[in-house]
């Protein structure tokens, strides 16, 4: 049999579930729109279960939670993916043990993110996540590198946005009383001179889209989606992962 000529996607998910069924069907949608007919995407997934990263979020036990996630990363190459995308914002707080664990290229989703941010012409974002990927510097650093200025809510909005994601949308449950929430989060972070607004967290492209914002928005598992499908039918490949410009 004579594969398609694409790289294999590992991806490495369950962080929550429900996004990671939208980077598979979104990775799946933009191979068969590259190559027509019932062409879809070669793909090795492991998926982990959310409630033993959760309890190590909670607990701050992030040194365990990245050796957990190295561990599925190299099981991934080891099932023959040629490249990795992990499924989620927040655990790119550990992107450096999983780099560690593999020699295939790891995709960054900040770095998808900021590209399309500066794209568009952008230098300064609001940015929406979880609790973790707010009050860190491991995201906001990354844009920075990009020289992208990122801001955030205030504490009142952070807590929202947060309780939102692990109360409701990791759950399945998406509300329009929590929407309405978001936008006028949104509208706070635009008035605070935001650019656009960075979807920060998988699961907030389930509730949240560009009609809600009267500013672009940048969803970032789209993006990162996107840069995957790239790397796989080689448009880009330079490196483990991709490091911000300077």
């Amino acid at each position: 049999m004579n594969e398609t000529p694409m790289r294999r996607i590992g991806m490495l998910g369950g962080m929550s579930w429900e996004s990671t069924v939208e980077y598979y069907r979104l990775t799946n949608e933009l191979v068969r729109a590259r190559l027509g007919g019932v062409h879809s995407a070669r793909i090795v997934l492991d998926s982990v279960d959310f409630a033993d990263i959760e309890t190590l979020q909670a607990a701050g036990e992030w040194e365990k939670a990245g050796v957990a996630l190295a561990a599925r990363a190299h099981a991934v190459e080891a099932a023959g993916a040629e490249l990795i995308v992990l499924c989620t914002n927040t655990m790119h707080v550990v992107i450096d043990a999983i780099e560690d664990a593999v020699s295939v290229p790891v995709l960054h989703i900040a770095d998808a993110t900021a590209r399309s941010i500066r794209a568009a012409g952008l230098t300064r974002v609001g940015l929406l996540g979880t609790a973790f990927t707010m009050d860190r510097d491991f995201y906001r650093g990354r844009l920075a590198g990009h020289g992208i200025d990122t801001i955030v809510p205030g504490a009142w909005d952070r807590q929202t946005v947060h309780t939102v994601i692990y109360d409701e949308l990791v759950r399945g449950i998406v509300s329009d009383a929590s929407r309405d929430a978001y936008r006028a989060v949104i509208e706070r972070l635009v008035v605070d001179g935001a650019e656009g607004i960075i979807l920060g967290c998988t699961e907030i492209e389930l509730l949240v889209s560009a009609s809600d914002s009267p500013v672009p928005v940048f969803p970032t598992t789209r993006l990162h989606v996107e840069a995957a499908v790239d790397l796989a039918f080689g448009d880009r490949l330079d490196g483990r992962s991709e490091e911000p410009s300077t």
